[in-house]
């Protein structure tokens, strides 16, 4: 029930229509007994100022922040957490005596998602990163804080491949390598682990992140994508014999991670996968 006293959390993105956020949080706030509503907001790249001047006035309390925001909203926080401002990415944002915080749960949650679903450690691995963005950023840092021993990086966009590598280099001193398409034939197939962390794979028709011929067997494959479920990335890893991770777990682990944030309390984290759950058998992923 939606009352004069319901406390109205969200996410920002563009699209926010493939999102299956509203329904785990909401799940979540109904297990807790929350008087707390969280729904999607359509915000475009041009009216991300004026949206997000906006939040305090219309008491807002607490976002979640998607594609193609996660950076670009920085300069209209008021503070970061440590970890926000070393990745330089935004996923949460926690409203606190009128002052917008900026948070990244992602990186921490996408490693839950690793270790609880494929048992695979970071630590001594030789990564492959497709993309630059905001959610590689978080991943890229987590992985190198975490023990990884070479992180190679592959954007057609080199020069923001460049930042993000020397970013985690300066900030973490871990081995990074820049790949480029002539160099990926021979890099891709000596990773331990590919991630996708560009939105191809979201859109039908979308092109493949790498080419699929350079999968592995035994390589472990994940996808940050995570509607569909089942992305033409892990389709084709599981077709080649790789191992696949989906970017659900990572999707759960990050928004349990904001649910505390937000809350203050322990998030209900069985409800919030039954949730995500009944929405993929809903949209037959």
């Amino acid at each position: 029930m939606i009352s004069g006293t319901t406390s109205v959390f969200g996410i920002f993105g563009h699209p926010v229509e493939h999102t299956f956020s509203p329904g785990m949080h909401n799940a979540a706030f109904a297990k807790i007994q929350r008087d707390a509503c969280y729904v999607p907001f359509a915000v475009a790249p041009h009216d991300l100022e004026r949206a997000v001047k906006a939040i305090v006035p219309l008491g807002i309390r607490g976002l979640n922040i998607t594609i193609p925001h996660k950076e670009t909203i920085i300069p209209h926080l008021d503070d970061l957490t440590d970890d926000a401002r070393m990745i330089g990415a935004v996923n949460t944002i926690e409203v606190t005596r009128g002052r917008l915080i900026g948070h990244n749960t992602d990186g921490r949650g996408f490693l839950r998602s690793l270790r609880e679903e494929t048992g695979f450690r970071p630590k001594g691995s030789t990564i492959l990163l497709v993309g630059s963005g905001g959610a590689a950023r978080a991943v890229g840092f987590n992985l190198a804080l975490s023990g990884a021993q070479t992180i190679m990086l592959y954007d057609l966009d080199v020069v923001k491949a460049k930042k993000l590598g020397r970013d985690i280099k300066n900030r973490t001193a871990i081995q990074v390598r820049i790949v480029d398409r002539e160099s990926l034939e021979k890099t891709a197939p000596v990773a331990d682990c590919i991630i996708n962390a560009t939105p191809l794979g979201l859109r039908p028709g979308d092109p493949l992140p790498i080419p699929r011929h350079l999968i592995q067997r035994g390589q472990l494959i994940a996808d940050l994508v995570y509607n569909p479920i089942r992305t033409p990335l892990l389709k084709a890893a599981r077709a080649a014999g790789a191992d696949t991770l989906s970017g659900i777990g990572m999707l759960l682990y990050q928004g349990v991670i904001a649910f505390e944030i937000w809350t203050g309390g322990k998030a209900p984290v069985n409800v919030m996968k039954a949730a995500l759950t009944r929405q993929m058998a809903r949209r037959g992923k």
